[in-house]
């Protein structure tokens, strides 16, 4: 698998997006065992950005489980606060499936790719 490359401006993004998420994913004394990346595993194929908590207090450990995460699940690592782990991946089914979707709240008109005005919708 190749390594996903961002640009600052996706990473920022990224950071504003996980701004409003809570944790999924918990990593308590037990540490990353199998059942732990298999979820968050599965976490990054629903949602693609998520946050982990890790309990306990060596800095230095927390960056081994992150670093090991982003190695075995090819995921990228966007921010750590504290104790709180951020970590992305894109879902290329997921990409696809919202490339063939035409969702009316996009705010954009599905026939020529303008942005909508206030008047396209009231005149529907």
């Amino acid at each position: 698998m190749s390594k996903i490359q961002l640009t600052a401006e996706q990473k920022k993004q990224l950071k504003a997006a996980a701004h409003a998420l809570n944790p999924v994913v918990i990593i308590s004394e037990n540490g990353l065992s199998a059942n732990v990346i298999k979820e968050i595993d599965n976490n990054l194929k629903a949602h693609e950005l998520i946050k982990i908590r890790v309990f306990g207090d060596d800095k230095n450990l927390r960056q081994q489980y992150l670093e090991e995460i982003c190695q075995k699940l090819n995921c990228i690592a966007i921010q750590t606060i504290g104790k709180i782990l951020i970590v992305y991946r894109p879902n290329p089914n997921k990409a696809k499936n919202s490339a063939n979707s035409t969702n009316s709240k996009s705010g954009k008109n599905a026939k020529n790719g303008k942005k909508l005005t206030k008047k396209d919708y009231q005149n529907d």
